[in-house]
């Protein structure tokens, strides 16, 4: 079973390690080590169709789907009945806001680039009519409906204000030009018709969990990819295990687009899935620079690229593969960052991501670990195992870390670094299948059969050092209602609030960790998860174990995104697809938020939240 709390400490090296570890003693801002910390009023859990954050704040809507992005010349308004072209979709909000971050432009961070993710598409809602006929044109639409935005906001008297038009806003989406760079870049299983040389691509779309690398760029992730790629059933009798394991199945698929967009189609182009599911590097302060795909960091249903420094000023990647069983992988690179966010830094580490070394996790029983390297010709990733090349190993990353003998986990997503400690914490959001017939059954790691609560798991690298190949873990919570028999949760305090399926996890820069979930909108009120009402988003506090909800979101809708501003006195957060549930099959949604009263009065729009004390203090207070 996983160890106490105690036992991880012991385990973790140095006493001036284990002070670290649990910020006793750290040199954590003054508003961190005040006792207003988590100071808020918690908030209850709620079923109400509406956004709940404690009396001592208020928050004001941003950017809804459909919003002019602000780019000069091209800003066509939202409209309601969905009848906005794809040439529209694509200068405006995309659907589904996810992974996001706020890049100061001015000293005081009162001027920024707020930069997000788009995951996924919604064709009820997107369309005037839906989608029980496809054409080439709601293709285009939805996928000019995923991807990036990049906007520009400011603070004023009277709150956060979009600038529009703005010289850096920008949408990135499923049609734009961009470029695959590192080892399987150029290579054969790259290489299509429209691309013979395997160095460009058209599109990211699926955008998930997001990351900042030291140089201040952005890394979105690509994690659902697979569900857009189609074909006949009958062209499944010829598919590779390399693509039944990364789910490219025809006759799978989401959505029809390879019935009008040829490149979606696996039977005719069966290399252009493995161009997806990379992690993109996007200069979120140069409009005109094109996105490039970072093939050295693996392929999977990505999910987070939380970046920190080793002790040597390497740059680490965290990632998550969001699926059941997958894995959690870490990128060391070769060579060092050149410190810096400026123009200059940006262009110095532009090729940082393209060469180092990916690691697999292997969580040990008894709270040890290691990182298992994936490189070509070590640890049996060779020809004989199915590996030709590099290329390979980095494409087909989830057969190799079977090779290898990584831990197979329940859906690890989002990652986040302590500021002060480097101790690192990963959501593992929920598991149904665990322990089932032919299934991994439960380990140290993963304890619970029929997880459906997950929880957040932790370790801290070796030495205190993100490019140690061990590390000590443990669990900070294993999730749910603790008053339900045989659930099996536990929280690090007696005081701490109950949740489900974490997902979203973020740090800000006191050390307060920032914690949002995504239990589905087909379960949400129904037994088992009653009791943990709708969505939320909880604030906790490591050094003392305690977690206090303090939002919690509309029908149906997942709390994702999480970015707290340098000052500490705003916080972003994104309202996910509001009015998600619908179990009896038909296109009515069960919430109207942010622009209707009742179900059916308007198209619910996923949007960011401006979220601020009322006095103006540090959030989380």
């Amino acid at each position: 079973m996983p160890l106490d709390r105690r036992h991880f400490l012991l385990q973790s090296g140095s006493a001036a390690a284990v002070v670290a570890l649990f910020g006793q003693g750290c040199a954590l801002p003054s508003a961190a080590r005040s006792g207003n910390t988590l100071g808020f009023t918690g908030v209850p859990v709620s079923l109400r169709d509406a956004v709940v954050v404690p009396p001592e704040y208020e928050w004001q809507l941003l950017y809804p789907w459909g919003t002019p992005t602000g780019i000069a010349g091209q800003m066509p308004a939202f409209a309601p009945d969905g009848s906005n072209s794809a040439a529209d979709q694509a200068v405006q909000a995309g659907m589904h806001h996810d992974g996001m971050h706020f890049f100061a432009l001015d000293s005081r961070g009162e001027r920024g680039l707020l930069v997000m993710n788009h995951e996924y598409t919604d064709e009820q809602l997107l369309h005037t009519d839906g989608v029980k006929a496809w054409t080439a044109d709601k293709v285009r639409k939805s996928l000019h409906a995923m991807g990036v935005s990049v906007i520009e906001i400011r603070r004023t008297p009277t709150g956060w204000q979009q600038v529009q038009p703005s010289p850096f806003a920008r949408r990135i989406h499923g049609n734009t030009p961009m470029r695959i760079a590192g080892p399987a870049a150029g290579t054969a299983l790259m290489r299509t018709a429209a691309n013979p040389a395997g160095d460009q691509v058209f599109g990211t779309f699926a955008n998930c969990a997001m990351g900042v690398t030291p140089w201040g760029t952005y890394l979105t992730c690509e994690e659902n990819f697979h569900g857009y790629f189609g074909g006949p059933k009958e062209a499944a009798k010829d598919l590779t295990d390399a693509q039944r394991r990364y789910g490219t199945v025809p006759g799978t698929q989401w959505v029809e687009y390879w019935r009008f967009d040829e490149r979606f189609d696996l039977g005719r182009h069966p290399n252009e899935p493995h161009r997806f599911g990379w992690v993109v590097e996007i200069d979120p302060f140069d409009p005109a620079s094109t996105p490039v795909k970072r093939t050295a960091l693996g392929r999977k249903r990505q999910e987070s690229a939380t970046c920190t420094t080793s002790k040597d000023g390497r740059v680490v990647v965290y990632m998550g593969d969001d699926a059941r069983f997958e894995y959690i992988y870490k990128f060391v690179s070769r060579e060092k960052v050149r410190p810096g966010t400026d123009a200059g830094a940006r262009a110095a580490n532009r090729h940082l991501l393209d060469d180092g070394t990916l690691y697999v996790a292997r969580y040990d029983a008894g709270g040890r670990g290691r990182w298992l390297e994936l490189t070509h010709g070590r640890n049996g990733l060779d020809a004989a195992n199915g590996f030709a090349d590099a290329a390979e190993v980095l494409i087909h990353a989830r057969l190799a870390g079977d090779i290898v003998g990584g831990t197979k986990m329940d859906r690890p997503e989002w990652i986040a670094v302590h500021p002060t400690s480097g101790e690192v914490y990963v959501t593992l959001t929920n598991n149904s299948q665990r322990g089932d017939p032919g299934k991994p059954a439960p380990d140290a790691a993963n304890p619970r059969a029929d997880n459906l609560f997950g929880g957040i798991l932790r370790w801290r690298e070796d030495g205190g050092d993100a490019a140690s190949t061990g590390f000590a873990w443990d669990h900070f919570t294993l999730a749910g209602d603790p008053a339900q028999p045989g659930s099996g949760a536990r929280y690090p305090s007696a005081d701490a609030d109950m949740f489900g399926s974490p997902d979203g996890l973020h740090f800000d820069s006191g050390g307060l960790l920032w914690i949002q979930t995504d239990m589905s909108g087909q379960v949400i009120g129904k037994p088992a998860y009653a009791s943990l009402g709708n969505n939320q988003m909880l604030c906790a506090d490591p050094a003392t174990g305690r977690i206090k909800r303090f939002l919690t979101g509309p029908n149906g809708s997942e709390i994702t995104g999480c970015v707290v501003t340098p000052d500490r006195r705003t916080l972003f957060v994104n309202i996910q697809h509001p009015g998600e549930a619908r179990d009896d099959g038909s296109a009515t949604h069960n919430s109207a938020w942010p622009d209707g009263t009742a179900p059916g009065s308007a198209r619910p729009r996923s949007a960011t939240l401006a979220i601020r004390r009322r006095d103006g203090g540090i959030v989380g207070t």
